[in-house]
Order: structure tokens, then sequence, then C-alpha cells
């Protein structure tokens, strides 16, 4: 019914809007075509893939096997998504301040934030922007 639009990038048709209740005829609402990188990458040369490992975040509706858009080039800032690296290991959490003392809090009630000091070797690698999830295996 519709055709791939090409050119030197992948772009797909787009429906500016699509009924999650009633159907409506989604031919009146095609817009343009969408090309994903366009999309969630604002900053190509600071922006990067990860594929999510585990249930932490799945309150924030991130869940084990989604690829998260991350954009280096964000300064980190309070109640954003981070991908951090704690003592060499990845996690992916809130960026959380409260009273000058920050902690990297997970969004399920099963894990326990982690408290930033002066002695935790953390770096914040980049500002989450996007996830992408398949929902069909």
């Amino acid at each position: 019914m519709f055709s791939i639009i090409s050119d030197s990038k992948k772009t797909l048709p787009f429906f500016t809007s699509v009924s999650a209740g009633f159907p409506s005829p989604a031919a009146d609402h095609m817009e343009c075509a969408l090309d994903l990188n366009d999309y969630l990458i604002e900053r190509p040369a600071a922006s990067f893939f990860v594929r999510v490992s585990g249930h932490s975040m799945t309150e924030a509706g991130i869940y084990d096997g989604d690829i998260l858009v991350v954009d280096r080039s964000i300064k980190p800032a309070h109640k954003q998504i981070v991908l951090a690296v704690i003592d060499g290991d990845f996690t992916v959490k809130y960026l959380m301040e409260e009273n000058n003392r920050w902690a990297l809090v997970p969004a399920h009630k099963d894990y326990e934030p982690i408290q930033l000091t002066h002695r935790t070797d953390c770096q914040i690698w980049g500002t989450a922007v996007g996830v992408i999830r398949r929902l069909v295996p």
C-alpha cells in the first residue's frame, strides 16, 4: 500500500496521528516520511545507542532489551535519566539531587538508590533522550 521513500537515508511513511480507540482512515493522516535518526538524534557526533539489560527502570518505561538513545552533549541535570559508569559498571538511572547530595535512583521499587559521594567512582556518560522497543520479537 505504501512504499518506502529512499534517498541516501532510509525513511518510512509517517502518520501524524493514529487512533488508539476507534479506527480512522490512516491515509488521511499521512504527513511525510520519517527518518528515525532525524527524529531521535539532534547531535549525531555526540550520540550513541545502548541496549538496556535489567529491570531497574521499568517504572520509567525502560525495559530489559530496549535500546536507549544517549546524547553526551547534554549536561546531566536533576531528574534526568542518565547512563553512568559506577566502579567500572554501566547503569541507567535517574540522576537526583537533594540537599546538595546526588544519587542515581532506579525506577523500580525492588532496587535501591546509589548514593554518590566523593569516594564513589562515577562518570556520567550521557543523558537518555529516547528509547526504542520492538513490540514483536
